[in-house]
Order: C-alpha cells, then structure tokens, then sequence
C-alpha cells in the first residue's frame, strides 16, 4: 500500500525527526576527515527544502560506519553537517549527541525553518538492538517521524524503526520523504510491471548474495547479462575450469537451477564470451584485515572456456562487452545492481564502464528505464561520470537487493499507510 509522504504533511513549528542515510565515504587529510562522495547528502536536499518550506523545526538522525556503539572521533558526522550547510545554503546546527538533555535544549530552541543533525546514532549501542528506551529518547525530540534513508530501511534499527513505532503510537504521523518515495517507485512500481524488452545486468562476487534477486527476476526478465566473480560460479556448473578465479565451489548447484529455471522460462541468460585475465604473484604485504596481498600481473583477453589454472578472471572482455551492449540497445527497461569486474583498478573497469556506457545509449537513445541497483553500481557508474545520463540511481546498497527479492523493509513497513 501506498505510504504518506512528506507531501502530505502540514508541519509549520511542528519538530520533524527525520532519518537520513548519511553514511558518507571519509578520508583522514592532515588530522580532517574529508568527505570524498556527497551523493548521498545531495539525494536528500529537496526533502529537506520542503521541509524547510513548511517551516519544520528538522531534526536529523544518521549513522555512519560501525563504531559499535563506541564513539569515535573519526566517524563524528561533525563533517557533514558543514557541507550540508554550504548545500542547503543555511545554517545547521550540530548536536555533539543524539539524546540527552543538551540535545533537547537545541530541539526547544529550533526555530521554524531550523535545521539541527544529532551526532552519529551509532554511537549507542541501542540503535542496532532497536532498544526500546533508546527509541522514547529520540521519540522525546520528534512530533512527526520522516524516514529518508531507503539505504537503512532494511533494517529494525532504533532510528529506522523504534523511533516511528512510539511516535505513530501517540497518533504522531510517519511518513517517507521524497527519496525514500523515489526509491519505492523506481525499484517497486516501476518494475511490477516493466517495459519490455527487460535486460537486467548482475555482477559483483558472489552468487550467495544475488541468488534471491535472480530468482524474483527470472519471472520478470526477458534477458539477464552476468559479470563480476560471480560469473565465475555459473561457469563452474557449465563444466568449465577457472583457474584461481573467485567462485563458490558450494553454490554451483544453485547457479545450475538458476540456469535451469531461464531455460525453462525462456529468458535469455548470457555469460561472459571472454574475460580480462591476469597471473596473481604473492607478495609480502598484507592488507587492513591480514590477508596477503597478490600483484595482478600480466593482464590479457581470454577467449576459450577453460581459464588457465595459474590465472585469475577479473573483467569482461571486448566481445562480451559488445554482445551486451547489442542486447541494451533494444530495451526498453534495465536494472543494473554490481560491477563487471574489479572496477577499483582502472585496469579492469574498461567492461563495467562500457556497460554503463551502453545503458546511457540505452536510456538517451532508445528512452529506456535505467535503474541503476544502488552499492558499487551506483560508484561504477559516478566514477565513470555518467551518473546524471540514467534514469534512477537507487541509495541502497543491501536495502535495494532485500527490497528487490521482495522482502518487507522495517524502515518501510513502519511508515503510515495513506488513506
């Protein structure tokens, strides 16, 4: 059912909690941390100006990292209160907390049209239990709940979920903002009943955490196109040799059924023609989490099934990227969620980024619906600076493949009903 929106409030004076998704990437630059990607900042100002507008008192609520529930001075969303306020174009206050008693001081002394962000929620451990003591004292701040961060609505968090429950039990509104709204439509709506041809383009790692996806979309896709590692995991069930490319040896029976059920559904499901291979060399440095770190050296176009056993896949190659792009030009929807390849490395983007390039034609040229499923996909394609060419570019990282296997998000549910 359809959720109120921010559209639909009346909040002049009124303090609005509004949960965002400011979980901003940061880098330490001479003892500052800078923020190195706004988008997610950007993607919530025209909720925010219409706030503003009505002359909400806006409290915002974010997390960012995992301190688990331990503050930590480099995780502080101090950073992004200062470029909110250079993006809004107005003042915001920042609270060094997210509850207590100074924090509700700055609350009674938001003006209409004040905007103030709560320090990092994650800073209290009960934000991730959803505690209930911890949800009054952020329900203590908030006459109406606006939930704007589709990225964290998979989850029953305290501020994504607590919170709205306590306020909705008062008779308090809860409603989505407009990009929690955009979020719904584009990967709900939009896709229950999609223009066809649908191509839809998979990649990343593992098959584990896309098979749910997979399925969901075979009874909807006319054509699915497979990138990244986990190609690598239908080819094992093809019967082809992948050298020391990453697979899941324990979910090639689950590719197979995958592979089964588009044969039997007549879904065009199309693998890498040819692959990027490279020769990993050890070397002695190990990387943040211990593991050895390997040289990928000698990089080259593969073209026969089998990879050698001392190489490793790493991209597509020129001819898949073709064939896929020749598939593309004829749709008329697609939703695009993981990379091609190790993108990371411009070595190996040239694959992703001439599949961006192709849904960009797709959507200029040919009108299409371009989706683009959130987490990598969305920094492949802003990295290769075709971003504002798509149609929709989701926020949500793991929130857009639970929604789109059809999983009921928390952050969502909670939301009320419109009439």
């Amino acid at each position: 059912m359809a959720k109120l929106t921010v559209r639909d409030l009346a909040v002049h004076a009124q303090r609005v909690f509004t949960r965002v998704d400011y979980n901003v990437p940061l880098e330490d630059n001479r003892g500052q941390m800078v923020i190195t990607d706004d988008t997610r900042i950007r993607a919530t100002l025209p909720t925010l100006r219409l706030l503003i507008e009505k002359g909400a008192r806006l409290i915002l609520a974010a997390h960012l990292g995992r301190p688990k529930g331990r503050r930590e001075p480099g995780l502080s969303l101090r950073p992004v209160a200062a470029r909110l306020a250079e993006l809004l174009g107005t003042a915001v206050n920042f609270a060094d907390d997210c509850v207590g008693e100074t924090v509700e001081k700055l609350v009674r002394e938001l003006p209409p049209g004040g905007v103030l962000l709560l320090e990092n929620v994650r800073f209290h451990a009960g934000e991730e239990a959803n505690d209930p003591e911890l949800a009054e004292q952020f329900a203590k701040l908030a006459d109406v709940y606006v939930n704007d961060a589709f990225g964290a609505a998979h989850r029953a968090h305290a501020s994504t979920e607590g919170v709205a429950r306590v306020i909705a039990k008062r008779g308090g509104q809860c409603a989505a903002g407009l990009l929690m709204e955009r979020e719904l439509k584009f990967l709900g709506e939009e896709l229950e009943q999609p223009a066809r041809p649908f191509v839809v383009i998979l990649g990343g790692a593992k098959v584990s955490d896309k098979i749910k996806v997979i399925d969901r979309l075979l009874e909807k896709a006319d054509s699915i196109l497979i990138g990244g590692a986990m190609a690598y995991t239908f080819r094992l069930a093809r019967g082809c040799r992948v050298g020391l490319s990453l697979v899941e040896k324990d979910k090639v029976e689950v590719a197979q059924a995958a592979l089964d059920k588009a044969q039997q559904r007549g879904v065009q499901f199309l693998l890498p023609l040819d692959n990027t291979i490279v020769t990993p060399v050890k070397t002695a440095k190990l990387d943040k989490k211990g593991r050895p770190v390997f040289d990928l050296t000698n990089p080259r176009n593969w073209t026969e099934d089998n990879i050698p056993d001392d190489a490793e896949g790493v991209d597509i190659g020129p001819a898949t990227a073709a064939r896929y792009a020749e598939v593309l030009r004829h749709a008329k929807t697609v939703l695009w969620n993981g990379p091609m390849g190790i993108f990371e490395d411009p070595r190996f983007a040239v694959g992703t980024n001439a599949v961006a390039q192709a849904v960009v034609a797709a959507t200029q040229k040919n009108g299409a619906k371009t989706i683009i499923g959130g987490g990598d996909s969305v920094k492949a394609i802003n990295r290769a600076g075709l971003g504002d060419q798509v149609t929709f570019m989701s926020t949500g990282g793991g929130a857009s493949l639970e929604f789109l296997e059809g999983a009921v998000l928390p952050g969502v549910a909670v939301l009320t009903d419109q009439p």
